[in-house]
């Protein structure tokens, strides 16, 4: 015999149709896509940032990597390769998420309402897939900072003024 709380845990299942039905209508305007420009445009300057940060890293750990070989240099250098490639990516689809705002603002300019729905749908799953991607870059930003952090703690701290491999350069 089923209980209460058996029929309470199964799932209600609503027709889509009844959902879609009860929503009000959406009118896309100029100004729907133009809320996404200062939102496109701040990650994009945050990204840029990373990319400088990891650009400088880079030539840092390899010119350390030329004089010495050490392969915890190389592995290091191989990280943050894997880092800016994804935010290359993650810049792309920002781009292209901008790109298509512009491009729905101009179609509803002309009054093509359905193609300038549809562009601001894909518009926003770059967005979102750029987000995305900027979330996975971070992870391997942390897990490379923990490494650090457990070899810090298994008492191989640096001596003050020493330099480990992964810190970022001196500032000029």
């Amino acid at each position: 015999m089923e209980s209460s709380a058996d029929r309470m845990m199964e799932p209600v299942l609503i027709p889509f149709a009844a959902i879609e039905d009860n929503l009000p209508a959406m009118e896309l305007t100029l100004a729907t896509p133009a809320l996404l420009f200062p939102a496109i445009s701040l990650l994009l300057l945050a990204y840029t940032n990373r990319f400088l940060a990891l650009a400088a890293l880079i030539r840092d750990l390899q010119s350390r990597y030329r004089d010495t070989h050490e392969s915890s240099l190389f592995q290091q250098i191989e990280n943050l390769r894997r880092r800016v490639v994804l935010i290359r990516n993650m810049q792309v689809m920002g781009v292209a998420s901008l790109f298509l705002c512009v491009v729905c603002m101009l179609v509803l300019l002309v009054g093509w309402q359905g193609a300038a729905l549809v562009l601001f749908v894909v518009s926003l799953l770059l967005m979102l897939l750029s987000l995305a991607l900027s979330l996975r870059e971070i992870q391997i930003s942390v897990e490379a900072l923990n490494i650090q952090l457990r070899g810090m703690a298994a008492g191989s701290a640096p001596e003050p003024g020493e330099r480990r491999d992964g810190d970022p350069p001196a500032a000029p």
